[in-house]
């Protein structure tokens, strides 16, 4: 969802600013940056074919505006094989640098619901070459969103279910409990590669099950403590 701006001040007409909705609210959350977590999940590296234990933890980005709340995905071109990835979001609401762990979650305004689609082709393509992930990673609509929950509401959740279902089927299945990196530590450690900003969201890893999805699937999936998400494939 794009928020309108003037635009009298510019050459040409700028987009308008990536906002994601917030439960209970007419007001939007203005979205700065988008950080994933990689391979957050010691059972999903381990079906990615990687040693979690060796791993410290590493970050993509994806574009503010690849994010869609309207409940439908597009299944994108040049790929055949896209995944599908269910993940808690983090929004960011104070910004900062080097953040101790000890105070990272009084940076956060609250949380969501996300999936982090991939093509993954194209990214195992990347992989091969030394290349970055932006073409498997940040295409237009990869990042179907819920709208965000308040901390000040839920608390900041460090236990609950986190699934998917695919037409009914359990796909994904875990908990907030296994993330390797729990949220205060992935912010601590961003922060300290990145100046975090107010309206940055965190996408912080998937629990094992990733697969392929095709039109006409839908995808629906959750947080317990935080929302829920239902997606079409169209």
């Amino acid at each position: 969802m794009n928020a309108p701006i003037d635009t009298s001040t510019y050459v040409i007409t700028p987009p308008g600013i990536p906002t994601l909705p917030v439960e209970g609210s007419d007001k939007l959350f203005p979205i700065h940056r988008i950080y994933c977590v990689g391979r957050n999940y010691a059972e999903h590296a381990i079906e990615m074919g990687h040693d979690p234990n060796k791993e410290p933890p590493f970050f993509f980005q994806k574009n503010p505006d690849n994010v869609i709340t309207d409940g439908t995905f597009p299944y994108p071109d040049k790929s055949s094989d896209v995944h599908y990835e269910l993940e808690m979001l983090v929004a960011i609401g104070k910004g900062g640098v080097n953040i101790p762990v000890e105070s990272a979650l009084d940076h956060v305004w609250g949380y969501g619901v996300g999936l982090d689609m991939t093509r993954r082709d194209l990214q195992g393509e990347a992989k091969k070459l030394g290349r970055p992930w932006e073409v498997g990673k940040a295409f237009e609509a990869s990042a179907p969103c819920s709208a965000l929950v308040p901390a000040s509401a839920i608390g900041h959740p460090a236990a609950g279910k986190v699934w998917l279902n695919v037409n009914g089927t359990q796909r994904q299945v875990g908990d907030l409990n296994q993330m390797i990196w729990k949220v205060p530590e992935m912010i601590s450690y961003l922060s300290g590669l990145f100046e975090l900003r107010p309206g940055d969201v965190i996408m912080s890893g998937t629990p094992a099950g990733v697969g392929a999805i095709v039109r006409g699937d839908v995808m629906e999936g959750g947080v317990d403590g935080v929302g829920t998400l239902t997606v079409k494939v169209v």
